[in-house]
């Protein structure tokens, strides 16, 4: 994996997935869908499950059933807006679990996935067809990567991906209307889909061939963890202390959208106020990151060149 897209490698990424999938759910004496429909998200939630439940001894038969009954039910993923479903619920459940205690002086946390309005379909249609135009290589690896498109609602998550539902991206519909600095709807939302659809091609890559070394490599962990815990560093795009892993692929994610803005240059001036605060978080990820360089892996390593080449302005 490169800064610069590649469709080839994320369907290869995709396709050495898939083949996992499988093979998980074969150990589960669980009947895989068909190739497609193993790509649905809602099929990497049930691989999920099983094996997690492999992991304490056979699944139960009550399980299997249920599991059995979700997979059988799958279609190949539409790859674009998708209507509050029971794997997306449970994705968001799990994410407004992982989200920091909230100041006890703070509005209140707010989040549901919620359906789409015909507005908001031909913004990320149109958000589409800006990536297409002005970032062909960017639009066909999303096309191979996103098998679905979230909407959220509420203050709590501006977006996310999660790779128990690998596949899906979430975006809140305020990523869909015009920016207060003058952006429009459709800018915004093309950047936000390069931001998730490139979590989601990390994620899968990871898989392939690690970026970060064993010991770094995932993890949950705080301050006061105990013994063992990951490192936690501080982010350009989240307020509390991030895995090393949260860097580099915040990292990647800014790189990229620097590219964007770049082929966007002529695009006004919101465009370019965008660009540059985007290429100063860019700087601070791979200055924080090359701190911890001895944590990567080469191919990690040469990711991390890649993109401080990006930030640096040298492309």
């Amino acid at each position: 994996m490169h800064v610069e897209p590649d469709a080839r490698e994320a369907t290869r990424e995709r396709t050495g997935l898939v083949e996992r999938m499988r093979a998980v759910l074969l150990r589960a004496e669980l009947a895989p869908p068909p190739e497609e429909a193993l790509r649905h998200p809602a099929a990497a939630e049930a691989v999920h499950t099983a094996q997690h439940a492999l992991r304490s001894g056979a699944l139960g038969q009550e399980r299997r059933a249920t599991l059995s009954a979700r997979l059988g039910a799958l279609t190949a993923p539409s790859g674009g807006p998708a209507e509050p479903a029971g794997h997306l619920r449970r994705s968001l459940a799990r994410a407004l679990r992982s989200l920091p205690a909230p100041r006890s002086d703070g509005p209140p946390r707010t989040a549901a996935t919620a359906e789409w309005t015909g507005r908001e379909r031909e913004v990320l249609a149109d958000a589409l067809a800006l990536l297409a135009a002005a970032w062909p290589r960017s639009a066909a690896e999303i096309r191979e990567t996103v098998a679905e498109v979230a909407l959220l609602e509420g203050n709590a998550i501006d977006g996310y991906t999660d790779f128990a539902v690998h596949g899906a991206i979430f975006l809140n519909r305020v990523r869909l209307t015009p920016g207060d600095d003058g952006l429009p709807a459709a800018v915004r939302c093309a950047e936000a889909v390069l931001h998730e659809a490139t979590h989601t091609r990390c994620n899968a890559a990871a898989v392939a061939q690690p970026f970060l070394l064993p010991e770094r490599a995932s993890g949950e962990g705080g301050a006061g963890a105990g013994a063992g815990a990951p490192l936690l560093v501080a982010t350009p795009l989240r307020a509390d202390p991030r895995p090393l892993s949260g860097l580099f692929q915040q990292t990647v994610v800014l790189a990229r959208i620097v590219c964007l803005y770049e082929r966007l240059d002529q695009s006004g001036a919101a465009v370019a106020r965008r660009r540059e605060r985007v290429t100063a978080s860019a700087r601070q990820a791979v200055h924080t990151l090359a701190e911890h360089e001895h944590s990567l892996t080469p191919r990690g390593g040469s990711v991390l060149a890649s993109c401080a080449v990006v930030a640096e302005g040298g492309r």
